[in-house]
């Protein structure tokens, strides 16, 4: 993200001598992407960020995935996967892996306890906040969470989750091999969001101050590359310090959060494509929104949309509030995940083209993943499945 922040002490040259009060050297890191050739941050951390006292195992949440074979749309029932066990469980160790490719992994977690100190080393997360709140504790400060936010979190960023209230935190996790940004047709030649965007830079909140905490020999879990599942590993780096050190920094990469009740839908006389809900992009996928809006406005318009067949794609739908016209009788309701493999066309449930018409809004709410590599199934997505999914066009299935 191109927007420039400075948060706390940081000298008036960079790349200087900083020192406290009390006239020692704080000591400056380089956060940045693409080999200084993108953004980036400079930090002052009170101690040697590069210090280390041990280094052991760690095993990320089951990263097995299974192919879509035979090759069928499947709905899968994201609510059932947590109990009452949800209190005892944290935001990123009791992650469950839905879908994933070698592009980016989808996730979903409903988590009541804080969780370790953590760092994704593989690339950025946009982590989607159904419904509860939490405080994100980072390195660049702490961000406060609630139903509907996107929290963007940069590669290699320590931070924890805190739920905060009584019910838990239910969280929708991407997971890119690369990074996270808003679309490029989106933004001006030097980084501004443009006027036919539909968010702007006042509607990214950033960490408001520096957060600091004092502690010893302290863990952090690392996702990286490695020899595992999927090609991920994890380590546990013991520090000597807490690293959460930081006195003040200052750059364009940072986490930040962004709300869906922010995006500003993009409508037209008759049914316009996923495109114009398009929120952030990484590396092979896409993200998209669909908000609470009116619909087509020509006299003969149909405002459910039309069969498609995205050869190129497949598509992920979290469908996360409100109602969903066009999937009446599908059995997909708050919580459900439907995923639409490239070489099936897909569309609304029979019967949802007719009752469109004439309707004047949509009230419904869904987070859209789109991929340009077919997606295999995760444990989570094979656990929570809804085996009649594939038929529910046709009214019938194989007699078997």
């Amino acid at each position: 993200m191109a927007y420039y922040r400075l948060l706390g002490e940081v000298p008036p040259t960079r790349h200087t001598q900083h020192r406290s009060p009390e006239g020692g050297l704080y000591y400056e890191e380089l956060m940045g992407e693409e080999g200084f050739s993108a953004d980036s941050s400079l930090l002052y951390h009170r101690h040697i960020p590069s210090a280390i006292v041990d280094a052991a195992p760690w095993r990320p949440p089951d990263q097995t995935r299974t192919p879509n074979a035979p090759l069928i749309p499947r709905h899968l029932r994201l609510h059932t996967l947590f109990g009452a066990g949800w209190a005892a469980t944290d935001a990123v160790t009791g992650r469950r892996l839905i879908l994933g490719n070698d592009d980016v992994r989808i996730s979903y977690v409903a988590a009541g306890r804080p969780s370790e100190l953590y760092r994704n080393g593989i690339g950025d997360e946009c982590v989607y906040i159904e419904s509860g709140s939490a405080t994100l504790e980072t390195v660049f400060g702490a961000l406060e969470v609630a139903a509907g936010d996107y929290a963007v979190i940069p590669r290699s960023t320590t931070h924890r989750w805190v739920p905060r209230g009584a019910e838990p935190l239910r969280a929708y996790a991407i997971e890119a091999n690369s990074h996270i940004a808003p679309p490029r047709r989106y933004l001006s030649a030097y980084g501004q969001l443009l006027e036919h965007a539909p968010y702007c830079e006042r509607d990214l909140r950033g960490p408001s101050a520096p957060l600091l905490a004092d502690g010893a020999d302290v863990d952090v879990l690392i996702k990286h590359r490695g020899s595992g599942p999927g090609g991920i590993a994890g380590t546990r780096y013991t520090y000597p310090h807490h690293p959460f050190d930081v006195v003040g920094w200052d750059g364009c990469l940072y986490p930040y959060a962004f709300n869906i009740a922010d995006f500003q839908p993009i409508t037209g006389r008759v049914h316009q494509p996923p495109p114009v809900h398009q929120v952030f992009a990484g590396t092979n996928f896409v993200i998209c929104n669909f908000v609470p809006r009116k619909v087509d406005y020509h006299p003969l318009s149909i405002p459910v949309p039309y069969y498609h067949s995205n050869v190129d794609s497949d598509e992920v739908m979290f469908y996360c509030g409100g109602d969903y016209e066009a999937r009446r009788g599908s059995g997909i309701g708050q919580g459900s995940v439907s995923l639409h493999p490239g070489g099936h066309s897909h569309g609304p449930q029979p019967g949802a083209y007719e009752r469109s018409i004439g309707v004047q809004a949509f009230d419904e709410l869904a987070v859209m993943v789109d991929t340009f590599r077919p997606l295999d199934l995760g444990e989570g997505g094979a656990a929570a499945e809804d085996a009649g999914y594939a038929w529910t066009w046709s009214g019938r299935g194989p007699d078997r």
